[in-house]
C-alpha cells in the first residue's frame, strides 16, 4: 500500500468579507480531496483568522494524482440558524503539489463558489507531498447536517469503507440490469517502461472483483489493469456493502496508452469571432458583416486622439506654462507627456478605453499645468458617450476638431483642444500604438506606455562571414633566436576564433583555414585580425592587425571563389605616419573575405525552424500561402508575482515566424487576460513552424523597478505542414513548462490558425526540393560548425531587439529559439530512446507476425502465407506493385483515424511526468555546473554507467562486422576452409538449380512447421558465432 499523502497546512484568511450584518464573520474552512473532507475550527469575529493547522489525505490512487484536485472552501459559521454560507473557495489541481522541500505558503484569492456568490480576500495555503510512513492521515468528517455547524471544534471519523459504499452506491444506482459501463484509465508514465516490460508476458487481466453488493448482486464490479504480472485473475472481495447492485462497472487501464492526463489535452473550441462561429473548423457567418479582423472576437473601444493645443492660458506668478493633457473615463486615466513653457503644445496621443470595462457615462478631457507641488487645472472638454460616432475601417481616419475649454463650471474661457473621439474596434491603425485601459490598472497609471504596447518587430537580415587566411608574410618577431608560433585571431563584434598555431622558420606562415561569423544589416561592424605569437604560455605578442569595415566585404550568392587579397599588417606601437613610410616593407597578410548569402543562417534548430530561405533576396521564392493567427486570450494563468497581497500576472504573447516577430499588448493584474490580435504571415515553406510564447512582463512591478526579467509562462509550437488549407483552427492549448520540480500547467492559450494556400501546384512542388539552401549541399558546414554559428545568431538577433521599443528581452528571444535545446538532458535521452523504440515498434511487430507464421501458431494464416510467397517467386513482377498497393490501402485506412488538429507539447513523450528529481535538476544546472563535488561526482558516475552500455553495444556491433571480415581473412584457417569449400558448393548448385526454386525452397525451409524444428540454434548460426573476433586484442 503507498504511503503517499497530501499535506495541506491552512494558515490563515485575509480581508475576508463581512456576512454576520456587524462586520465581521466566524470563518472556518472546508478542505475536499479524493473523496475525503476535513474541517478546521472557528474563528469567531474575526476577517483575518489564523488557524495553522494541518491535514494530511490519503491518495488512494497517486497514478492518477495529476487528475484530482484539492477544493478548500471558506465558510462563515452563522450560530443563530446554525448553517453556513459561502465566503469563497480556492481550488488548487494536482499538476500544482510539490514536495515538502519545495512547498511555500501562498496566498490564493478565494474565487466565487457560485455564479450569484460574492467572494474577497485570500486564503494562506501550503500544499505539498509526502511519502513519510511516520505521518498519519487525519480522520475525515462524517456527513454533517445543516444543524451540526456550530460544534466544528470535534469532529468523529467516517470508516473508510461506508464511503466506499457510498460512492458505489451512487454509481451503481439507476442502472439497467446487465448493462456495463466502461472507463478507460490512463496510467502514470512513471511506470510506463515496466508496463511496456510486462505487457508483452501477459495476456491475462488482474481482476479486482466486488460481489454480493447488497441484498441483490446481480454482477461483480471488474477492473481490468493488464499489468502483465500474472497468468490468473487475483480477486479481492468486499461483502455485504448495504446497497442494491443491479450492473457491473468496468474500468479498462492501459498502460501502454500515450494519452496524456486529461490536463494537458488540446481543446477544441467554437467561439464567436469576426466572420462568425467556428463549428469545426469552418466558419458559420453572421448576419453582420465581416472585417478583415475576422480570426479575433470583435472589441470595441472608445478611441481619443489629443492632437494639440492653442493659446492655453498662463498660469502661476512667472506666467509660464507647463502642459499635459489627462483624459479620464470612470476610474481609468490616462496621460500625456508634459511640455514646459509652452502654450501652443503638440502631443499627438491615442488613448484608447475599452468598453467592456466603461463605468462612467461621461469622457472628461482635462488641460493641466504640471507643478512641483500641486497641479493647477487650466480647463477641460466633456463628451456624452451617447454622442460620440462609431467607426468601422476601411473609413478613414475622423478628423480631429477644436474645442474649446470650459473652466469647473463649465463656462467657456481661453485656449482651444484639438481632439477626435470615436468608438472603433482592434482593426483600427491607431490601435497598435495606443494608451490602453486594459493594459494598466485603474489605480496606477505610472507605468510607462511604451513597455505595455503592442508592436511588430523584423530581426535584422542576417549573413554568414566567411574569411579564408591563407598565408602571412614577412613577420617580425622581437626575439630573434627563437621560433614563432604564430596564429592569426579574428574578431566580430563579441565573435572571436583562432586559427592553428603554425611554427615557421621562414617568417613566412600558412594555415589556409576558413573562419566563419555571423553578421547582421546594417553592416556597421568590423573585421579586426590579430597576428599573434606566442611567447609563453597564456602570454601571446601582437605582431601586426588588419581592421576591414564589413560593408566593404564583397557578397556572394553561390559558390564562387571571391579575390583574394593582400593586407598590410599594423604594428600595435606605429602610427599611421610611420606605416606609410615602410609601406614597401611592411609585414602583410593573405585573405579570401566574403559575406555568403546562399546560406540560410541558422537561429533555430532545423526540426522547428520558422524559415528556411538564404540570405541573398535574388534567391527567395515567391510565396506559397498566407498564415494568420488569432491570439484571442489566455486562461487560468499562474500567478507570477504578487500585488497588493494578491498573486497576478502582467501577461503578454510573442510569436515567431520568419524574420517577424510580434507582440501583443501587456494585460496588467489580470489571470485571465483577453487579448483578441490578428496577424499575417507569408509563407515560403511548409515544413515550417510557428513559435507563440506567453511572458509576463518584468517592467511592470509594484515598484515601479524595470530591472527584472521578462518570465516565461509558455510556449506553443504549430507545425504549418500539419495544417489544412482554409480551415479555421480553433483550440485552446495547455501552457506546459518544465520546472526543477517537474512539469507544470501555467494556464491555457487560446489561439485562431488558418492557413489559405494561394498556389497548391507549387506547394506540392516543394516536397521534393531541398530542406534548406543549396549552399548547405554544394559547401556544407560541420555540425560542430552550425552548432556555434547558431548560438552566434541568436545573441546576434537578442542584441538588435532588446534595443527595440518596447524590448524583447534576451530571455525572450533564447526562449522562443530554444537557445539551450544542445545541453545535455538524461530526461532528453530517455525521450529519445524511447522515440527510436517507437519507430522501431513497426518493424518488430513485424518481425512477431513472421515468428508466429513460422512457428504455425494460425495454420490458416501461414498456408496462406505460403501460398502468396509462391506466388511472389514465381511471378516476381508483382513484388513491388503488391508492396505500393499494400502501402496505399494502410493510408487508405489510417484516413479514418488522422489527427483533427494540430500537434501540441506531449508530456509523455517528453519524458517529463517520470522523470527523476534529480535528473531535472541537472538539467536545470549551469555550465559549468555550480553543484557541490560529491553530487558531480554522483552524476558522472551514472553517466560513465550510462557510456558503458552503449559502449558495450557498440563493442558487440563491431564484433559481428569483424566476424563476418575473418570469413576469408584466415585469421581461424579452418573456418575459412569451411567456407571456401561452402562458397564452391554452392556456386555449383546456383549454377544448376533454377533461381526461383532456390527461394521458393530457402523460404519453405525459414518457414517450417515447429514439428520439424529444433530447439539448438542452426548450424550457419553456430558457425558464424564461432569466428574470432577482435575483442582478444583489446586492452
Amino acid at each position: 500500500m503507498s504511503n503517499l499523502k497530501l499535506g495541506v497546512e491552512v494558515v490563515r484568511g485575509h480581508n475576508l468579507m463581512p456576512k454576520d450584518g456587524q462586520g465581521s464573520s466566524s470563518a472556518f474552512v472546508e478542505l475536499h480531496f479524493d473523496d475525503q473532507k476535513f474541517r478546521t475550527t472557528v474563528k469567531e469575529k474575526d476577517l483575518n483568522p489564523d488557524w495553522n493547522e494541518t491535514f494530511y489525505f490519503n491518495i488512494s490512487n497517486p497514478n492518477n494524482l495529476n487528475n484530482l484536485s484539492l477544493e478548500a472552501c471558506v465558510y462563515n459559521s452563522e450560530k443563530t440558524t446554525d448553517s453556513k454560507s459561502s465566503l469563497g473557495k480556492v481550488r488548487i489541481t494536482g499538476t500544482s503539489f510539490l514536495p515538502y522541500s519545495d512547498a511555500v505558503v501562498f496566498n490564493y484569492p478565494l474565487e466565487k463558489a457560485t455564479i450569484f456568490s460574492r467572494a474577497i480576500g485570500e486564503l494562506g495555503l501550503k500544499v505539498y507531498v509526502t511519502d513519510d510512513p511516520s505521518i498519519k492521515s487525519s480522520i475525515p468528517l462524517r456527513e454533517m447536517d445543516s444543524t451540526s455547524y456550530s460544534s466544528l471544534h470535534s469532529v468523529e471519523g467516517e470508516a473508510p469503507y461506508q464511503k466506499v459504499v457510498n460512492v458505489i452506491s451512487d454509481l451503481l444506482s439507476g442502472r439497467k440490469k446487465g448493462k456495463t459501463r466502461t472507463f478507460h484509465h490512463l496510467p502514470n508514465s512513471s511506470s510506463q517502461q515496466q508496463q511496456l516490460q510486462s505487457s508483452s508476458t501477459s495476456d491475462q487481466p488482474i481482476k479486482y472483483r466486488v460481489d454480493d453488493m447488497g441484498h441483490e448482486a446481480h454482477a461483480p464490479l471488474v477492473a481490468h489493469m493488464y499489468p502483465g504480472s500474472s497468468d490468473q485473475p487475483i480477486k479481492y472481495r468486499v461483502d455485504d456493502m448495504g446497497h442494491e447492485a443491479h450492473a457491473p462497472l468496468v474500468a479498462h487501464m492501459y498502460p501502454g496508452s500515450s494519452s496524456q492526463p486529461a490536463d494537458y489535452l488540446l481543446k477544441e473550441t467554437s467561439p464567436y469571432l469576426g466572420g462568425g462561429q467556428v463549428v469545426g473548423g469552418q466558419v458559420r457567418r453572421s448576419d453582420k458583416p465581416s472585417s478583415s479582423y475576422d480570426l479575433v472576437e470583435p472589441m470595441q473601444f472608445l478611441f481619443v486622439r489629443v492632437v494639440k493645443a492653442h493659446e492655453l492660458p498662463s498660469k502661476g506668478v512667472t506666467g509660464s506654462l507647463d502642459p499635459y493633457v489627462e483624459v479620464k473615463l470612470g476610474n481609468y486615466k490616462g496621460v500625456t507627456k508634459h511640455f514646459e513653457k509652452n502654450q501652443n503644445p503638440e502631443w499627438n496621443t491615442v488613448f484608447a478605453f475599452s468598453k467592456d470595462r466603461v463605468q462612467s457615462s461621461v469622457l472628461e478631457v482635462v488641460v493641466k499645468d504640471k507643478d512641483m507641488v500641486k497641479d493647477d487645472f487650466v480647463g477641460k472638454i466633456r463628451f456624452d458617450l451617447q454622442d460620440i460616432p462609431m467607426r468601422v475601417p476601411p473609413d478613414s481616419p475622423l478628423a480631429p476638431e477644436w474645442y474649446r475649454l470650459e473652466d469647473k463650471n463649465g463656462k467657456k474661457k481661453k485656449g482651444e483642444l484639438m481632439v477626435a473621439v470615436w468608438i472603433g474596434t482592434q482593426a483600427d491603425e491607431t490601435f497598435p500604438d495606443a494608451w490602453h485601459s486594459d493594459a494598466v490598472s485603474p489605480v496606477d497609471s505610472s507605468v510607462t506606455s511604451t513597455y505595455i504596447r503592442s508592436k511588430v518587430y523584423h530581426s535584422p537580415r542576417l549573413w554568414y562571414v566567411r574569411v579564408n587566411i591563407i598565408e602571412a608574410q614577412d613577420l617580425v618577431v622581437a626575439e630573434k633566436n627563437r621560433l614563432p608560433n604564430v596564429h592569426v585571431k579574428a574578431q566580430i563584434g563579441n565573435q572571436v576564433f583562432k586559427t592553428k598555431p603554425v611554427q615557421t622558420q621562414t617568417m613566412n606562415a600558412q594555415w589556409n583555414e576558413d573562419l566563419m561569423f555571423v553578421a547582421a544589416e546594417p553592416f556597421d561592424d568590423f573585421l579586426v585580425l590579430l597576428v599573434e605569437d606566442r611567447v609563453g604560455p597564456n602570454k601571446d605578442e601582437i605582431l601586426g592587425r588588419v581592421v576591414i569595415p564589413l560593408a566593404t566585404v564583397e557578397r556572394r550568392a553561390d559558390n564562387r571563389l571571391v579575390h583574394s587579397r593582400w593586407f598590410n599588417l599594423q604594428r600595435e606601437s606605429s602610427t599611421e605616419v610611420e606605416e606609410l613610410k615602410k609601406d614597401k616593407f611592411a609585414s602583410r597578410i593573405h585573405l579570401r573575405v566574403s559575406l555568403d548569402g546562399g546560406y540560410h543562417v541558422l537561429d533555430e534548430s532545423t526540426h522547428y525552424s520558422s524559415d528556411l530561405r538564404p540570405t541573398a533576396k535574388q534567391l527567395w521564392k515567391p510565396p506559397i500561402g498566407i498564415l494568420e493567427l488569432g491570439i484571442l486570450s489566455a486562461n487560468s494563468v499562474h500567478p507570477m508575482k504578487t500585488r497588493n497581497g494578491q498573486g497576478t500576472s502582467d501577461t503578454f504573447c510573442v510569436a515567431k515566424y520568419g524574420q517577424k516577430w510580434i507582440r501583443t499588448r501587456t494585460i496588467i493584474d489580470s489571470l485571465n487576460p483577453k487579448y483578441n490580435e490578428q496577424y499575417t504571415w507569408e509563407v515560403f515553406d511548409p515544413a515550417t513552424v510557428l513559435t507563440i510564447g506567453v511572458f509576463d512582463n518584468g517592467h511592470v512591478s509594484e515598484n515601479g523597478s524595470q530591472g527584472n526579467r521578462d518570465m516565461k509562462i509558455g510556449k506553443v509550437r504549430i507545425r504549418i505542414s500539419t495544417l489544412e488549407t482554409v480551415r479555421v483552427y480553433t483550440h485552446s492549448y495547455p501552457l506546459l513548462v518544465l520546472h526543477p520540480s517537474g512539469v507544470k500547467k501555467m494556464g491555457e492559450l487560446h489561439l485562431a490558425i488558418r492557413f489559405s494556400c494561394t498556389s497548391m501546384a507549387n506547394m506540392m512542388c516543394l516536397y521534393s526540393r531541398p530542406l534548406l539552401p543549396k549552399m548547405h549541399y554544394v559547401q556544407p558546414l560541420t555540425m560542430m560548425q552550425l552548432d556555434i554559428l547558431r548560438h552566434q545568431a541568436v545573441n546576434v538577433v537578442a542584441a538588435r531587439l532588446s534595443r527595440a521599443e518596447p524590448p524583447l528581452r534576451k530571455e525572450i528571444v533564447e526562449y522562443m529559439t530554444d537557445a539551450d535545446s544542445h545541453m545535455w538532458s538524461m530526461r532528453r535521452s530517455k525521450a529519445n530512446f524511447f522515440r527510436l523504440m517507437s519507430v522501431l515498434s513497426g518493424l518488430l511487430s513485424v518481425g512477431k507476425w513472421f515468428k508466429e507464421v513460422c512457428m504455425w501458431r494460425n495454420p490458416i494464416t501461414s498456408g496462406l502465407v505460403h501460398v502468396l510467397f509462391i506466388m511472389l517467386v514465381c511471378v516476381p513482377e508483382l513484388i513491388l506493385p503488391t508492396v505500393f498497393v499494400y502501402m496505399f490501402l494502410i493510408g487508405l485506412w489510417n484516413y479514418r483515424f488522422r489527427p483533427r488538429y494540430p500537434p501540441h507539447m506531449d508530456t509523455r513523450l517528453s519524458y517529463a511526468e517520470s522523470v527523476h528529481p534529480d535528473e531535472l535538476d541537472e538539467e536545470f544546472d549551469t555550465f559549468p555546473t555550480r553543484q557541490n563535488t560529491d553530487l558531480v561526482r554522483m552524476r558522472y558516475d551514472r553517466l560513465r554507467s550510462v557510456a558503458g552500455r552503449i559502449q558495450t553495444v557498440i563493442g558487440d556491433i563491431a564484433s559481428q562486422g569483424e566476424r563476418l571480415q575473418a570469413l576469408l581473412s584466415w585469421r581461424d584457417p579452418r573456418a575459412t576452409i569451411i567456407f571456401m569449400a561452402f562458397c564452391i558448393l554452392a556456386a555449383i548448385v546456383l549454377y544448376a538449380t533454377p533461381f526461383q526454386l532456390l527461394i521458393i525452397l530457402t523460404g519453405c525451409y525459414v518457414m517450417r512447421h515447429p514439428r520439424f524444428r529444433h530447439k539448438l540454434p542452426p548450424a550457419p548460426l553456430n558457425f558464424f558465432r564461432r569466428l574470432p573476433a577482435r575483442t582478444d586484442s583489446m586492452l
